[in-house]
């Protein structure tokens, strides 16, 4: 026995979505025993695109019963019976939470005619359900109405069970261990099979082609996998855009984590949130007055002639000239980082010798600023190559670090000849410096002290 389902909601995500209409028919294989539709009070307004595209109003829906008044109704007509949609995890997933949130449990066997289709009818431009159903000339009235769209998916459905070669289809699709109901319905199983359970990044691509997500996990066909069972409104919406996914091979987590935020960088994918912003670099820079004396200040990097150390934030940047005030017993004020035209006061700065009281020789002071930029410099100087797991045995992966700064990262065949720095130079694919890999290397490095190589490896 079969169900056939459709929705129509107040589209504000997955827990806020609420059903404002739906749409039964029970068919037992060879025709329809059973019908159910109503309109449904969602509790909350529509707006008005919703309206625009459905026609359903507040007004329509005031009177209604709401889905906590129809749930019996539901439960009694699923019963033992196989769910059915046009993109089943959209309308199974809304109508899950409906239950969920009034304190029960649904669940039932899944087929998705979308998949069913692509199966069975394989070589259509679109599978949209409009679309669909111009192709094989099945009557569609009443479209984007929930028993208008109901009752064409049963037809289509009818189509589809009657085919040659369904039975073989069914099986598998109702088959649990198969997947073929948990994957989004635009996305081939194969595309879906070939992804391997190593380390990685991967790309969500739409039916035109385009890069929709990018993200990074230890086990790539894992991590993909959790995307199709997460029921946030994002990951759904998503999903269903997805129709390929491509990979890469990273090795290990920090190469992969590296690669993910380049290619977020580069590509801007619309579902990618984090990563996305221009951050305003800021630089600590020294300058000399009219009376001699040498300052230490930060600025917009644009501001900063000739900076000694670069930041990805304004804070990080006064934090970091304020330690380097208190180690070598600086003026805060001649460090900008107490705007006085008196002696400093720093509440918490209380190493100043006296410069900015005349008590202190210029000489002396200028040599211990001197002592600041020496050592500001030595760090920024460091060479540090971390090596990582290759993406197979026979390969290893380096992430380097010079002049205080992110370089890039490569993968060296391990019987290649690498001993020195223009070696391992050679291997390298250069990549941006953000805010972002600073985060990543500055908590690995933090992490995994005693992996950091500062010299070339042998």
């Amino acid at each position: 026995m079969y169900t056939i389902i459709d929705i129509e909601t107040t589209g504000n995500g997955i827990k806020g979505n609420k059903v404002t209409e739906i749409a039964i028919f029970k068919f037992d294989g060879s025709q329809v025993v059973d019908e159910f539709t109503t309109l449904v009070n969602p509790g909350c307004p529509i707006p008005y695109f919703i309206t625009g595209l459905t026609g359903i109003d507040d007004q329509m829906v005031q009177n209604a019963p709401t889905f906590s008044d129809i749930a019996d109704d539901i439960l009694n007509m699923t019963e033992n019976a196989i769910f059915v949609a046009h993109s089943v995890n959209f309308d199974y997933g809304v109508i899950k939470e409906e239950f969920r949130q009034i304190g029960i449990d649904f669940t039932r066997k899944k087929l998705c005619t979308v998949r069913l289709s692509r199966s069975l009818i394989p070589g259509l431009g679109s599978y949209s359900l409009g679309k669909l159903c111009s192709s094989i000339r099945i009557p569609l009235v009443d479209r984007h109405r929930a028993r208008g769209d109901a009752h064409a998916t049963m037809l289509l459905f009818e189509r589809l069970i009657n085919m040659e070669g369904a039975d073989g289809v069914f099986k598998k699709f109702l088959n649990a261990r198969s997947q073929e109901a948990t994957l989004p319905p635009h996305l081939p199983k194969s595309a879906f099979t070939k992804i391997p359970s190593k380390p990685g990044i991967y790309y969500f691509k739409n039916q035109k082609g385009e890069i929709i997500y990018v993200g990074k996990a230890i086990n790539l066909k894992k991590r993909v996998l959790g995307h199709f069972y997460d029921k946030s409104t994002k990951e759904i919406q998503m999903c269903s855009e997805t129709a390929h996914i491509d990979y890469q091979l990273s090795g290990s987590e920090l190469v992969a984590l590296l690669m993910e935020s380049a290619e977020i960088k580069r590509l801007f994918p619309p579902y990618n949130r984090a990563q996305k912003r221009i951050v305003r670099q800021y630089a600590i820079f020294a300058y000399e007055d009219r009376n001699d004396i040498l300052h230490l200040a930060y600025n917009t990097i644009k501001g900063a002639p000739n900076p000694l150390k670069i930041f990805y934030g304004q804070t990080e940047c006064r934090a970091y000239l304020e330690e380097i005030c208190k180690t070598f017993s600086l003026c805060p004020r001649y460090c900008h980082l107490q705007q006085t035209h008196a002696a400093c006061s720093h509440h918490e700065i209380t190493t100043c010798e006296g410069i900015c009281k005349g008590e202190e020789p210029v000489e002396h002071y200028n040599e211990k600023v001197k002592e600041a930029i020496s050592h500001m410099k030595l760090l920024a100087s460091e060479v540090k190559i971390i090596k990582e797991k290759g993406r197979d045995e026979n390969e290893s992966a380096v992430i380097l670090i010079a002049d205080g700064m992110y370089k890039g990262y490569g993968f060296i065949d391990n019987d290649s000849d690498v001993s020195t720095l223009e070696d391992i130079e050679a291997f390298i694919t250069p990549q941006k410096n953000t805010i972002e890999t600073e985060s990543i290397l500055g908590a690995y490095l933090l992490k995994n002290a005693n992996i950091q190589i500062t010299s070339p490896i042998s």
